[in-house]
């Protein structure tokens, strides 16, 4: 069979090459069913929405003005629609047939962005992968695990008992799980907010000067590693759980830091103090550990 292009894809390619980038959809090359491609031109700074019911999402930045859409839907039971306003993209898988099987409601996408674009994800099972995007984010999922390397921005990720991992991000991040564990390993960020209820919390990375990190659950490890040479004051308490410590701490300089009457605590501070820790569980382990 040949693999050249078909005459009608080649004439679609050429006539959508006249046509505005931004009012049309371009041709998807004619592959398996449920393949689609689509490309969208855009300004900086771009906004990139995401709404899909389940499967794989997968964003990558890279430097072409452009968006790219490649989707692949499970069954003909699942409609992909990808439009464009002005200088936003909305993406959105919806369910075609009422009787669908649970598993036919299912779409994956590969999806490259500019690097500067914002995004809004919403996946309710599968995965969501980011890479190298430094826009601000807001992804919200049930399920879906997620997983982020490079970002930088404000991001902000819900899940309900999907995972969270952050590898050398920036900026500002919140995070929050009802039972899913949030990893943030090699980070460079000022501001980290990560609250999950019964799941674990790890933070590896950088303690910056002026910087705030506030790590709280419920129940499971809080695990902070840091560096001899890091600087940050120490307040760290769980009301049932253990407080283990391998930083030398100095007293807590600060006269109007008040120690609770209950529970197990640790106050102090490390070399200068130039940036704050708090670590808060209600009976999980508190473990405060030198960076290898």
């Amino acid at each position: 069979m040949s693999t050249q292009p078909s005459r009608l894809y080649r004439r679609c390619l050429k006539f959508s090459k006249a046509m505005s980038p931004g009012l049309l959809l371009l041709c998807a090359a004619p592959a398996r069913a449920g393949h689609q491609v689509q490309r969208f031109k855009v300004d900086s700074r771009p906004v990139v929405t995401i709404s899909n019911p389940s499967g794989q999402i997968t964003v990558k930045a890279w430097t072409r003005p452009e968006v790219m859409v490649v989707s692949e839907r499970a069954s003909n039971d699942v409609g992909i629609d990808a439009e464009q306003t002005g200088n936003r993209v909305d993406i959105v898988t919806r369910q075609i047939s009422e009787s669908a099987a649970p598993e036919s409601v299912r779409a994956d996408y590969q999806i490259n962005v500019p690097q500067d674009a914002e995004l809004q994800i919403h996946d309710d099972s599968g995965t969501v992968t980011v890479t190298n995007v430094l826009g601000d984010m807001n992804i919200e999922t049930i399920g879906a695990g997620v997983d982020l390397e490079d970002g930088a921005g404000y991001l902000t990720v819900k899940t309900v008992g999907g995972s969270f991992q952050c590898v050398r991000c920036a900026g500002r991040v919140e995070a929050s799980s009802i039972s899913g564990d949030l990893r943030l390993l090699d980070m460079r960020t000022y501001h980290v907010r990560a609250q999950t209820s019964t799941g674990n919390i790890l933070f590896y990375g950088e303690f910056l000067p002026n910087g705030i990190y506030r790590l709280k659950n419920y129940s499971g490890a809080i695990e902070v590693r840091f560096s001899p040479g890091d600087s940050f004051d120490l307040s760290a308490t769980s009301l049932k759980g253990q407080v283990n410590n391998e930083a030398k701490l100095a007293p807590h300089p600060h006269a109007d830091h008040a120690e609770p009457r209950y529970g197990n605590s640790l106050f102090g501070t490390l070399n200068m103090g130039r940036a704050k820790v708090e670590l808060t569980s209600f009976d999980g382990t508190i473990n405060i550990r030198r960076r290898d």
